[in-house]
């Protein structure tokens, strides 16, 4: 009889289980990770069918490809990574775009000094990233997360929603660390600034200059 206290496997023994040909293992692993992947495919895409899609492709895809995963990153980050550009692949194809990589897709290259200053800047406590958690916000987060670039979209959401450090985030998108950063600092100050025209006090506006330091 199973002692009910026993700890679950370790994610690394199931892993190997799984490439081994445990097919228990495997759907171990896809409970583990299917809601994860699933919310995810929702914030990025906004539609169930797209984000159930999504999940079945990446549970297809990891079966797939299983045989191929070495543990350079964690497990997560891998099953992630695939969850992400199979989300890209749908937003690319309702744009019309061709599937690119998102290291191609940063046109113009991601630079600190492209960064555009936000048009309305005011006094607020707390950034969009301390404020996923409150359902308060929620809402306006979400809306506000749609009008993202995908590219920037994507960081946002495998940095500060699913937790990811800045190392992990670049290696489930291929993208390099400097890049993460600076596609993190835009979408942070576009989630920003639009939360603040709701939740900032516009009496305590702070004043833009009208000739920003380039």
């Amino acid at each position: 009889m199973t002692n009910p206290a026993t700890p679950e496997p370790a994610e690394a023994a199931l892993v190997r289980r799984a490439q081994a040909g445990d097919l228990a293992a495997f759907e171990a692993l896809t409970s583990r990770y299917e809601q994860r992947v699933f919310g995810l495919a929702m914030r990025m895409l906004r539609q169930e069918q797209d984000a159930e899609d999504v999940t079945q492709q990446t549970f297809l895809s990891v079966l797939e490809n299983l045989d191929g995963f070495r543990g350079e990153a964690s497990f997560a980050t891998w099953v992630l990574r695939i969850a992400s550009h199979a989300a890209l692949k749908i937003i690319r194809k309702r744009k019309g775009l061709n599937t690119v990589s998102l290291e191609e897709a940063a046109e113009p290259p991601d630079n600190l000094n492209s960064i555009p200053h936000p048009e309305f800047i005011a006094d607020w406590r707390q950034s969009p990233e301390h404020l996923v958690e409150r359902n308060e916000v929620r809402r306006l987060l979400d809306d506000a997360l749609t009008r993202l670039d995908a590219k920037h979209r994507v960081v946002f959401l495998l940095r500060d929603v699913e937790g990811f450090s800045i190392q992990e985030t670049a290696a489930a998108l291929e993208l390099s660390e400097a890049n993460v950063k600076v596609r993190l600092l835009r979408a942070r100050l576009q989630l920003r600034e639009e939360l603040t025209r709701v939740l900032g006090d516009s009496e305590r506006q702070l004043v833009r200059s009208p000739h920003p330091q380039e």
